[in-house]
């Protein structure tokens, strides 16, 4: 603590002016000092009761530290306030000491506070006999009315490889979680487990004489607060409240029994926003692989909250579908559970968000995303049928649940793609003994497989014969449609992308394979002629969540339309452990594997 208080610099100035003109005899100054002795005595008042709230804070601080339990609650509450009123006050050394402190008190606070009450709601409340307001600020309106309070320091990182991603600040990051809302029909698109949502906590004088208030801020909404002529930036934790509130999702469970023909994941498919809907922020749709869910891109979704201006830029939407249908019966899935997000967050079709779309695939994923930017045309249904639609007899609804697989233009509003290890030849897996035996346990319940089943036994003659049996079996999922030698699928993969959308291609390679393959997918497989750009990680899989694949689609994501395309021709190298491949017009994944 300084022994003298100074007063601010302008007014030493100007007292010492007016001294100076007293000296050489000059008049007019007089009532100047005067008033400038005023001001500094004012200002030394304010300055010692600045360092007199900061020095009671501190007291305040060192008896809540020697109390037991819940009897402490209160003297970490008088230490939050004091000190937060000393961060207007106190001078430009002192403040942020000032600031330091509040923090602290404040989570002192609610690690006690935590221990006795669980559920918290907006407004007035008691801890164990003491009392204090709860402030949303700026929260999400999907919060339900009764939430928990998570310090993100309590959260485990171990869904995101241990990386948490946060920014220094006044206050402590949080993580609010609710039950899902049940208010407005978008609430549909949360995900079941709950609401989960970012916040900053802080302890403040609560206004008019009334309770003190403990502040739930929203960390970007809000951004900073101000104390005085003073402005604080917030401290944040991007990752916390997405790694809570998955904490006990049986999603992960759910997956593997979808797909072996269990209905439940069925009953919670769909698009599931991990933020608030902005109608200016392009989506980035992840879409997730066999057997597979949305937990699964936990260090992508990390990786790009963590960033601001991706943070600012787009929206995580990641979808859940059954793994068990075949490859178009899943598109077609995903179209539809795309567009009954549409009709409830823009149904008037006009919001920014629906024209900028970008999509995020991993293995079969990958595969069902490169068919939402695919105009077939009538190639698919030539090559399922030898007659066309209007002269195949049966139910009409058959036939048109037949042409909506077969016959499909790219996704409106998907502006760029990126595939991580999708089978876009097949994956030799699938031929296998083991895939085999995975295809005979695969369900089999697809409503479209049953259709076709109905049509082919009534249209035996329009039926290609090396397709017949297979028809007639409706012994067609997703473990066969992802094999190399699958006719419809054969064709399914020799259609590009629709022109305009740019698409990215990232392969796994795990050394020592012949040939080279991620141990699921050949990279041959994986890497799609006219790639804007493509990479080879070396990696298993489970490519997605290697720390290069991840870097290169953050890359990608930063990128914009006009630069997505480099030199052609040229290899790039990201140090020794990645290859990102430059393809030249008529480039073909051989060549590319020649160059690496």
């Amino acid at each position: 603590m300084p022994s003298e208080v100074r007063p601010p610099c302008k007014e030493r100035i100007l007292l010492a002016a007016c001294t100076l003109a007293a000296v050489l005899g000059l008049a007019g100054c007089g009532t100047t000092r005067e008033a400038m002795s005023g001001r500094v005595s004012a200002s030394r008042d304010a300055s010692e009761e600045a360092a007199s709230s900061l020095e009671k804070a501190i007291a305040a601080s060192r008896r809540a530290g020697a109390l037991p339990g819940r009897t402490a609650l209160s003297a970490w509450i008088e230490c939050a306030v004091t000190a937060h009123a000393a961060m207007a006050d106190a001078d430009d050394g002192q403040a942020p000491a000032a600031a330091a402190l509040a923090t602290r008190c404040s989570e002192s606070f609610l690690t006690q506070a935590l221990r006795f009450r669980d559920a918290w709601s907006e407004g007035e409340q008691a801890v164990e006999g003491t009392g204090i307001f709860l402030e949303l600020r700026n929260a999400s309106p999907n919060l339900g009315a009764t939430l928990r309070i998570v310090p993100a320091n309590d959260v485990s990182m171990s869904r995101f490889g241990g990386r948490r991603h946060s920014k220094p600040g006044f206050g402590v990051p949080v993580a609010l979680i609710s039950p899902r809302c049940t208010h407005a029909p978008a609430c549909r698109l949360l995900p079941p487990s709950g609401v989960f949502r970012s916040a900053t906590a802080w302890i403040q004088a609560g206004p008019g004489g009334g309770p003190p208030h403990l502040v739930l801020a929203h960390p970007v909404r809000s951004g900073s607060i101000r104390t005085g002529a003073r402005t604080w930036v917030l401290a944040m934790d991007t990752s916390a409240f997405y790694a809570a509130g998955l904490r006990d999702s049986p999603i992960r469970r759910l997956s593997i029994w979808g797909l072996l023909g269990g209905q439940e994941l069925g009953r919670r498919a769909g698009v599931y926003l991990l933020e608030d809907y902005d109608p200016q922020k392009r989506p980035l749709v992840m879409v997730h692989g066999l057997g597979s869910s949305p937990l699964t891109w936990a260090s992508l979704s990390n990786a790009v909250w963590a960033d601001p201006e991706l943070r600012n830029r787009y929206q995580v939407w990641q979808l859940v579908y059954p793994t068990n249908d075949p490859v178009l019966v899943a598109r077609l899935r995903v179209q539809d559970h795309l567009d009954a997000a549409w009709a409830v967050l823009d149904p008037a079709g006009d919001d920014a968000a629906r024209r900028g779309m970008v999509l995020v695939g991993h293995s079969m994923g990958g595969v069902v995303a490169r068919l939402l930017t695919v105009d077939s045309g009538d190639a698919l249904w030539r090559t399922a049928f030898l007659r066309p639609p209007a002269e195949l007899v049966g139910d009409g609804e058959d036939l048109a649940a037949l042409e909506r697989m077969f016959r499909f233009r790219p996704y409106p509003g998907v502006r760029r793609a990126t595939f991580l290890a999708a089978p876009h030849r097949g994956s030799p897996a699938a031929e296998s003994l083991a895939g085999r035996l995975a295809h005979r346990l695969v369900g089999r319940r697809t409503p479209e497989i049953r259709a076709l089943r109905r049509i082919a036994r009534q249209n035996a003659a329009a039926v290609p014969e090396a397709l017949r049996k297979t028809y007639l079996r409706g012994s067609i999922n997703s473990i066969s449609t992802l094999r190399g030698s699958q006719p419809v699928m054969r064709v399914a993969r020799s259609l590009p992308p629709a022109p305009g959308i740019p698409y990215h291609s990232i392969a796994g390679h795990l050394p020592g394979t012949v040939p080279p393959s991620d141990g699921v997918v050949p990279v041959h497989s994986a890497l799609l002629e006219g790639s804007a750009s493509m990479l080879v990680v070396p990696s298993r899989h489970n490519v997605h969540e290697h720390d290069l694949a991840i870097a290169e689609v953050v890359r990608i994501l930063h990128e914009d339309r006009e630069a997505s395309i480099r030199a052609p021709g040229r290899a790039h190298a990201d140090g020794p452990q990645a290859a990102r491949l430059q393809p030249e017009e008529g480039s073909t994944p051989a060549t590319l594997r020649r160059q690496l």
